[in-house]
């Protein structure tokens, strides 16, 4: 059965108390809180470093079967490389996420490139001739020169995901490139109105594959009422 899976990017966070977590919860106590309410969650930790073992299987206790964790690739293979000779390195960083997948709580790899990366479709195709086909996978375009039909065909013959990423400068267009959708929200706020307009699109993304939905986390936890509420 297709499912939406809705939450924030991150959840370690203290600002939320008493607004979304209880007062006298422990930070060691948010995640499992956390997945009581929400059923999925945006990990930007491993931008920066790859995850152990032994932190894997932490955050799995902690969170009930069906919950999902979509992975932030590290910046080596998106910032610092940029996608270039990056095969050992996203090699390495997959085979770094085998805890989560076999206790089938890995949601998709989200691959966010930079601003300044401008469309370089050779670069992307030679890239996504050696991703891995065992674990889901989207891309965040963040420079408007890659919204055109090329990239898209590349995306969907190598089954990954155009992410609908949106923000105040940049919103990505609505294409279906496989066989999930990765919304990314991060305006500034999202009123009655956007988000209404969301609870429309949503179910209908649906009929074609699962959803997953992030909203931008803020010292206030508006994102992860949204999130609740898409629920």
């Amino acid at each position: 059965m297709k499912r939406i899976y809705a939450g924030t990017s991150g959840w370690a966070y203290t600002t939320w108390k008493p607004g979304f977590y209880p007062a006298k919860l422990s930070s060691a106590k948010f995640l499992h809180y956390y997945a009581t309410r929400l059923n999925s969650v945006e990990v930007n930790y491993t931008f920066r470093s790859l995850p152990t073992k032994k932190l894997l299987v932490g955050w799995m206790a902690e969170t009930p079967p069906g919950f999902k964790f979509a992975i932030k690739a590290n910046q080596a293979i998106t910032h610092i490389k940029r996608l270039r000779s990056a095969d050992k390195a996203t090699a390495e960083f997959i085979d770094s996420l085998l805890p989560l997948k076999e206790a089938g709580k890995l949601g998709p790899v989200l691959f966010q490139l930079p601003p300044n990366l401008k469309c370089d479709l050779p670069l992307l195709t030679d890239f996504l001739a050696v991703l891995s086909q065992d674990v889901r996978c989207a891309f965040e375009f963040r420079h408007e020169s890659w919204f055109r039909e090329d990239v898209y065909d590349s995306l969907r013959k190598a089954r990954v995901s155009l992410c609908l990423a949106e923000s105040e400068k940049l919103v990505t267009p609505d294409v279906h490139t496989t066989d999930f959708f990765y919304l990314r929200m991060r305006k500034e706020g999202y009123p009655t109105k956007a988000r209404t307009l969301l609870k429309w699109k949503v179910p209908n993304f649906l009929q074609k594959g699962e959803v997953f939905v992030y909203f931008k986390h803020e010292e206030t936890p508006e994102g992860a009422f949204y999130a609740e509420e898409l629920l």
